[in-house]
């Protein structure tokens, strides 16, 4: 099977009632179009279309699936659809509204409302390359991390997990909203059934049990992507890979550095969130709500010497001083 990724539907393709405009994006399990509706309002379609199952060429509208792989494509489209009858259900301004879903060219295509603005993974970037002793403010990182919550509270209430909380899926609207995109359900069934869907989760953002089969996923399964995120705030990058942090943990040093920058609250929500043992984590988003919320507790415990010796030999890759070191 071609390892090239489907070709997008062409500009001015009909949908049902709407129009492709442009591709917006492409994904490992779909493609994302600007599209125009009846009344000529834009809006992004999301259509199902896995490249690790299926190929289409240029030009063409059905995708291609090798016989072998149909019944996973199809497993995997079911998850899309019923993703999309559930989202439809929620309304809330930190949730992407899914407006329509409906099934043609042998797959399944969500409708949801078109939004102007960046991804935090955007913001992150250009924040790193300012060089400021921080990447986010304190209050800046509790401010959006309340609006993600709130959403992802709502969604845990309808029973449903996000599954794929990354930068790249919290989208900061150009009237300051934050708001969580892509939900990974689909994804994360046929991760259930294939081994050649686990590369798709992104490093350092997937709880270590999204890398087990079979492994039990819930509330705690989020928390531990929002911790993630909150990191990646703070230090500018991405944490260790889960399974790079179960082999050697350096989650404890790094936030180590942090220390003096935030404050000690926010540094113990991060690594409570992300606790390799999932039941060390918080439960549910109302807990972790409360937590962040805890704005009074905000004391900033600098280094010691010696850690910032330790730190600093980190940094340099050199050996540490030991007992009965003669340096």
């Amino acid at each position: 099977m071609s390892r090239n990724r489907p070709a997008p539907l062409p500009a001015g393709t009909p949908l049902g009632d709407y129009r492709i405009v442009r591709r917006l994006a492409t994904g490992g399990f779909g493609i994302v179009y600007l599209a125009l509706d009846a009344q000529g309002e834009p809006v992004a379609i999301k259509e199902y279309l896995p490249s690790a199952l299926a190929t289409r060429q240029p030009g063409e509208r059905l995708p291609t699936v090798a016989p072998e792989r149909l019944p996973l494509y199809r497993l995997g489209l079911r998850s899309f659809f019923e993703e999309g009858r559930s989202l439809a259900q929620i309304s809330h301004a930190s949730v992407v509204g899914v407006l329509n879903f409906f099934r043609d060219n042998d797959t399944v295509y969500m409708v949801m409302d078109y939004l102007e603005g960046a991804s935090l993974q955007e913001f992150i970037l250009t924040a790193r390359q300012l060089k400021g002793r921080k990447v986010f403010r304190e209050s800046t990182i509790r401010s959006l991390f309340d609006e993600v919550l709130r959403g992802l509270r709502i969604v845990h209430q309808h029973r449903m997990l996000h599954l794929d909380i990354k930068p790249a899926n919290i989208f900061i609207t150009d009237d300051d909203r934050a708001v969580l995109i892509d939900f990974g359900a689909a994804r994360e069934v046929l991760a259930q059934e294939g081994d050649f869907i686990r590369p798709m989760h992104t490093p350092g953002f997937a709880a270590p049990e999204m890398h087990q089969r079979d492994a039990p996923l819930g509330p705690w399964t989020d928390t531990y992507s929002v911790g993630a995120c909150i990191y990646a705030c703070m230090q500018g990058q991405p944490p260790l890979d889960a399974p790079q942090r179960q082999q050697h943990d350096r989650l404890q040093p790094d936030l180590a550095r942090l220390r003096g920058l935030y404050s000690d609250s926010l540094i113990d929500v991060v690594r409570w969130c992300m606790a390799l043992e999932p039941t060390a984590r918080p439960q549910s988003v109302f807990v972790l709500q409360k937590a962040l919320a805890r704005e009074g507790e905000r004391r900033y415990t600098r280094p010691s010497v010696a850690e910032r010796v330790r730190l600093r030999l980190d940094a340099l890759g050199a050996d540490r001083p030991g007992v009965g070191s003669r340096r």
